[in-house]
């Protein structure tokens, strides 16, 4: 069997998609959704469709058209949505359940703190319209699944996976039977690595017209049960070109803080944090040569760097991918000097790969929950570094570290005994 995942951000479609990786299956992440002669042999393609911040039924049309165009017989479809609702998900999930059926939506990820108890998300057991990430982007709006799945026009149902954890096939008859009574989105409260397991196990025995709408929680239990492919299998290790490291953040949550605090602190990488007004102004900006000149000084004397976006009274949420792409062109002249990158935010990593004019991916590893470790896929490419994909307000506070040691081949061990 393969799998299509269609995500709305880069970061997303890689964190998703690594569980397949991890798997032992050939995985694809493309920023293009269009099939092309790179995605022959890959069991599982990822497609980010960037399409986060775009008007719902913007969203929705790319998305489906992203599915009509890369579908194909054999393939099954996972919509891959953010553990924490944020983006246009639930109009694109509409426009998806009128092509390829019943949504079967689950987008706990225990793992990193996400359950869904009675049709709430709940972040390290606090509702979601109580985090402080929800006040900040959503504020009174509802952080129920049903309302925003409801809204986008769709005949909604819950199902309790906790409660049949052990009994998979009483799960598969109740996935039947909801969407045998014209159920158009099943939403399914999931605690528990057992319950998504549990829940990938009926869906997979299922007949009836489907997709799965989830984070990678449920991505990697469905990874593990799917028969690998031998011929296509990744590789057991893989190693770095060396040269320089460079780790873009342009996320400014408290949990990319204290990841940055700990490779500056472990690691001793140097650290320049660009002020927002010389993104927003770009190249017009007095000061734009000079920090484009710093950045590849410090690249140049082979010194590890971390770059991230500052913070100001102007600074608004909207206008992320705007300084992502501006981050992006500040290091464009001195990306091949690298030998590994590492992106922080769905936008940013989007950002650094279309100025470096990478387009698909080939993904090989995982260095903890979501944090997907990669190579360009075209093997012909003369640079051809280490990429570490994280989305921003995820991972431990050891995940950027973690990320930098593996790009540089060394554990910490190695890095304790210089």
């Amino acid at each position: 069997m393969k799998i299509l995942i269609i995500a709305d951000d880069l970061s997303g479609a890689a964190d998703c998609a690594i569980g397949y990786a991890s798997a032992g299956h050939r995985t694809v992440v493309t920023l293009e959704a269009a099939r092309t002669a790179a995605h022959d042999g890959a069991d599982t393609i990822a497609v980010d469709t960037d399409t986060r911040r775009l008007a719902p039924h913007e969203a929705a049309a790319r998305t489906s058209a992203a599915y009509t165009e890369m579908n194909t017989r054999g393939q099954r479809l996972y919509k891959k949505i953010d553990s924490t609702l944020r983006g246009n998900w639930a109009a694109e999930v509409a426009g998806l359940q009128r092509l390829a059926g019943m949504a079967i939506v689950a987008p706990a990820f225990p793992a990193t703190g996400r359950t869904v108890r009675d049709g709430r998300v709940f972040v390290h057991g606090e509702p979601l319209d109580q985090t402080a990430t929800w006040k900040l982007e959503h504020a009174g709006l509802p952080a129920g699944i049903a309302d925003q799945l409801e809204a986008a026009g769709l005949r909604t149902d819950r199902l309790d996976a906790e409660a049949l954890a052990g009994e998979p096939d009483t799960l598969a008859v109740c996935i039947g039977a909801m969407a045998a009574n014209g159920v158009q989105a099943l939403i399914v409260d999931t605690q528990s690595e057992k319950a998504l397991r549990a829940l990938a196990q009926a869906s997979l025995r299922s007949d009836a017209p489907f997709f799965w709408v989830g984070s990678g929680g449920l991505a990697r239990e469905i990874a593990a049960l799917i028969p690998r492919n031998d011929a296509t299998s990744q590789p057991a290790t893989e190693t770095f070109p060396g040269g320089p490291i460079l780790i873009l953040v342009g996320s400014l949550s408290a949990v990319s803080e204290r990841q940055c605090a700990m490779l500056r602190e472990r690691g001793g990488v140097e650290e320049l944090i660009v002020p927002p007004v010389v993104l927003r102004e770009g190249r017009s900006h007095r000061d734009w040569r000079a920090w484009q000149e710093q950045v590849g000084v410090s690249l140049k004397s082979d010194c590890d760097l971390l770059l991230r976006i500052g913070r100001d009274d102007a600074f608004d949420p909207a206008e992320g991918a705007q300084l992502s792409a501006a981050l992006a062109a500040l290091v464009e002249p001195h990306f091949t000097k690298t030998g590994g990158v590492i992106a922080t935010g769905g936008e940013t990593a989007r950002a650094m790969l279309a100025a470096a004019r990478i387009g698909n991916l080939h993904l090989l590893a995982e260095v903890e929950a979501g944090v997907a470790v990669a190579k360009p896929l075209d093997a012909t490419r003369a640079h051809r570094p280490g990429v570490v994909t994280k989305a921003g307000a995820f991972g431990t506070d050891h995940a950027l570290y973690a990320a930098w040691l593996t790009l540089r081949n060394e554990t910490e061990r190695d890095v304790v005994s210089h």
